[in-house]
């Protein structure tokens, strides 16, 4: 099987020839040398309906002991009409580094109508990019690997491939992959703690005993690596991951906060160890595979390499989020919403109604777990192109409590400079959905003049990121983009995040 070249660097070179020929060098210039770069390896190890938060709680020393070393946290998954959260469509997010509206593989039996061959798996890009990269990707659940008609989410292009019979089985061989040959990149599944989810629920000592068994597994994979007569020379990186949760009583499928939790933990060279203030998306598991191999990310992705610094306004609000006032049904641990404004931007509630929910009246900035726990089923879970904290304008759940007047509040950004250029983009992600007369638009204004409408919705825009071209006019110095809801009341929401102004 092939083996990654490494090919020597001219810095790597003049090293070489500091050993071998070391009586031309002085000892200190040979120690000033510096040392080829380790090679970099990854690992990633999926464990099928593995929840977080049931990991400390199981004899699981091997996670626990990642845990630690490294970074971890839980993750947050889709639900319908984007997705099911099951196995299909959450191994094929991890493995594409796209979300399901771009993959398509929509169950656990997706035939022939999905994406895979335009969002291949990220070993298949490794190859892609790069043929002397050593693969290797196996599993216990046959579609991952193993499917006669070209349709396993892992795809033929890859150095080796292996469906074992059983976790045992599987895990046995990817450890003696791991020994000999040592790949640049390899993909395992395992599919125990699913199992013990569905016969006994994932809230009972059966399920923790099959975290525990995994565990031992896990360990297995880690010792081969350690074991390896060229260990001490090679960086290797883990990621763990799973393809979504489970409920106390057993079962996935749907949209509560177990059934669509997941999580990362990443060990090995630089990593950050802890809980990162931002959660990151099991899209990112591709882009960061692909970025320690160096192989260019493709824009195409919906993820971005694990610990990249955001560049996001609202997510600097993380720690101002509070707990619930109004929303009752949200847990009172849950910190998640604010009123508070990242530094230079204003919400202008000039017309807004009185009443109404606390957390929702005007514009708010909130995240993920606490805005879908406000009502499940509506589609707020599908909100999967925001992270961290991003912005709400929830007319629905504002009218949940008695209201007089309608909804109608603006967010606007800090004035961006635009002196001598002729055009503005203006990008965020946009979760958007209509109904009865409210009306959301996007307008520009220049030096405080009247504002000049670039967007209106007059439907859905679910999940979406948006690229506004803006004229900028002759000799116009500063720019404001303004995010209006109006004349809403039980009439759904919208949340944007990441903005950004770029100018040519």
């Amino acid at each position: 099987m092939r083996r990654s070249p490494h090919p020597r660097t001219a810095t790597a070179a003049v090293a070489a020839c500091a050993l071998t020929a070391g009586a031309l060098l002085t000892p200190a210039a040979a120690q000033a040398a510096p040392a080829a770069a380790k090679p970099q390896k990854v690992l990633v190890i999926g464990i099928d309906g593995l929840l977080y938060d049931r990991i400390a709680p199981a004899d699981a020393p091997t996670l626990d002991g990642l845990i630690a070393s490294g970074s971890a946290s839980k993750t947050a998954l889709y639900s319908n009409p984007l997705a099911p959260t099951l196995s299909g469509p959450g191994w094929a997010t991890i493995a594409t580094g796209t979300w399901p509206d771009k993959h398509r593989v929509l169950s656990n039996s997706w035939g022939t109508s999905t994406n895979l061959a335009t969002y291949p798996d990220f070993l298949t890009r490794a190859e892609q990019a790069n043929p002397a990269l050593s693969t290797f990707a196996a599993a216990t659940w046959d579609p991952l690997v193993n499917d006669s008609a070209g349709r396993a989410i892992f795809g033929s292009a890859i150095d080796a491939r292996v469906n074992g019979s059983n976790d045992t089985d599987t895990t046995t061989q990817t450890a003696n992959r791991l020994l000999t040959v040592g790949p640049d990149a390899s993909f395992v599944a395992l599919d125990d703690v699913d199992a013990a989810g569905h016969s006994c629920g994932a809230a009972t000592t059966c399920y923790l005993n099959a975290i525990n068994a995994t565990d031992g597994r896990v360990k297995q994979l880690l010792d081969a690596i350690k074991a390896r007569p060229t260990h001490a020379a090679e960086d290797w990186t883990i990621l763990v991951t799973a393809d979504h949760g489970h409920t106390d009583a057993g079962g996935h499928g749907g949209n509560t906060p177990p059934e669509r939790s997941s999580l990362i933990i990443r060990s090995g060279p630089g990593t950050t160890p802890g809980t990162p203030a931002i959660a990151p998306k099991n899209v990112d598991i591709a882009p960061t595979v692909l970025s320690l191999l160096g192989v260019a990310v493709p824009s195409a992705l919906d993820g971005r390499v694990l610990g990249t610094a955001t560049g996001d306004p609202f997510d600097t609000l993380v720690g101002s989020l509070q707990t619930r006032v109004d929303e009752t049904g949200i847990p009172a641990t849950v910190r998640g919403w604010t009123k508070t404004t990242p530094s230079g931007w204003t919400i202008d509630n000039t017309g807004m109604g009185t009443g109404g929910v606390a957390e929702w009246r005007g514009w708010s900035f909130a995240t993920d777990e606490f805005w879908t726990r406000a009502e499940a089923g509506q589609w707020r879970e599908n909100n999967v192109r925001a992270r961290g904290v991003f912005a709400v304008a929830d007319s629905d759940e504002w009218s949940d409590k008695s209201t007089s007047g309608t909804f109608n509040s603006a967010l606007t950004s800090p004035a961006y400079p635009v002196a001598g250029k002729s055009t503005a983009k203006v990008g965020f992600s946009s979760h958007y959905r209509k109904e009865g007369a409210e009306t959301a638009t996007v307008t520009v204004s220049f030096d405080g003049g009247a504002p000049t409408t670039v967007l209106t919705y007059s439907g859905d825009a679910v999940a979406k990121i948006e690229s506004l071209t803006v004229a900028v006019p002759s000799g116009a110095t500063t720019m404001k983009v303004t995010w209006k809801l109006t004349n809403g009341s039980n009439n759904w929401y919208w949340a944007v995040d990441a903005p950004t102004v770029t100018t040519a």
